[in-house]
């Protein structure tokens, strides 16, 4: 009896949280201005000649992230780079589903990192989980020195709930929508951990960099013509966004990332330390462990929290060329 009143107890609890005002809830802002007064930094020139390792998966289900797919587009449409080839993750979805949306997209390329780093130095865009990463660079460690710049989508503050409906309204859960991961660390804490420990030269492009930004259903209509395929494998995710989160449009991740690889200035980057740990302030079905980041000295990781310029609409503009033959 005593747990059954526990467990009535516990539901009711849990039903006067979720029917709270969502202005309640931590948003993205929780401990941001700890990063405030240190002063931005640019990362080093870096080369231009680029290895992708993805995830991609979208319109795998209405819940798969388009984002490594427009990546890709931009990538494929930006001069500025040479793609020296691009190796798959399972994350999205499994790296059967994943091999054969990269390839959809990107053709048949290159796929050995090894052989790439041996011929010199790499810019490394990390989409997904970074478990090809960490194998290849702890089998090679002679390698590590070709490593330019590696750019990973991971990485938040202490206390940073991944809270997309942000007070919009209108998802499901009261009206407070789902609250995310930080999935490409999740799946892979141990490869994370290894990479920082071989300090290389990082940037994050973390989950902040993303906030509000937006791609939308016009958006969407804009680019079918160019990437018609990426388009239509992208309307359920924008559907859920509108629907269970209560946003009128998706936080495209990866494609900040990839903006960031084609020109570093159009993020604003900061010094940062970074480390493996527990952040004590997640909670429910989210393992506690996280990729954290605060302000530090250490110029070997940059933390690109925020946009410089109007990088959605140059993004949507490269989006729309077509691809370099």
């Amino acid at each position: 009896m005593r747990v059954l009143v526990a467990g009535a107890l516990l539901v009711a609890a849990l039903i006067v949280t979720l029917a709270l005002p969502v202005t309640g809830w931590r948003t993205g802002d929780q401990g941001l201005a700890r990063f405030d007064s240190v002063v931005e930094q640019a990362a080093p020139p870096f080369p231009r000649r680029i290895w992708i390792d993805t995830d991609a998966a979208c319109g795998h289900s209405a819940r798969t992230d388009p984002d490594d797919c427009f990546a890709l587009a931009l990538l494929l449409r930006a001069p500025e780079v040479e793609i020296a080839g691009i190796s798959t993750v399972a994350g999205n979805a499994p790296l059967g589903v994943v091999q054969a949306t990269t390839r959809a997209i990107a053709g048949d390329r290159p796929t050995d990192l090894r052989a790439a780093l041996e011929q010199g130095p790499l810019t490394i865009l990390a989409l997904g989980p970074l478990t090809n990463i960490a194998a290849v660079l702890e089998t090679r460690p002679d390698l590590r020195k070709h490593v330019a710049r590696l750019i990973g989508v991971m990485g938040r503050r202490p206390g940073h709930l991944f809270h997309p409906a942000e007070g919009a309204g209108g998802g499901m859960l009261f009206g407070h929508g789902p609250v995310f991961r930080d999935f490409n660390f999740a799946l892979d804490p141990e490869a994370a951990a290894k990479v920082l420990e071989m300090r290389l030269p990082i940037s994050l492009v973390p989950y902040d960099a993303a906030r509000g930004i937006e791609i939308t259903a016009a958006d969407l209509d804009r680019l079918e013509a160019t990437i018609p395929w990426i388009v239509r494998r992208s309307r359920g995710w924008l559907e859920y966004w509108r629907s269970d989160i209560g946003r009128q449009g998706f936080y495209p991740f990866d494609l900040l990332a990839a903006a960031y690889a084609v020109d570093p200035s159009t993020l604003r980057c900061k010094p940062a330390r970074a480390w493996v740990g527990e952040d004590p302030t997640l909670f429910g079905p989210w393992s506690r462990a996280a990729l954290l980041v605060e302000p530090g000295t250490d110029a070997a990781v940059l933390y690109c929290g925020r946009t410089r310029g109007d990088v959605r609409l140059d993004a949507l503009r490269r989006l729309t060329q077509g691809a370099k033959q």
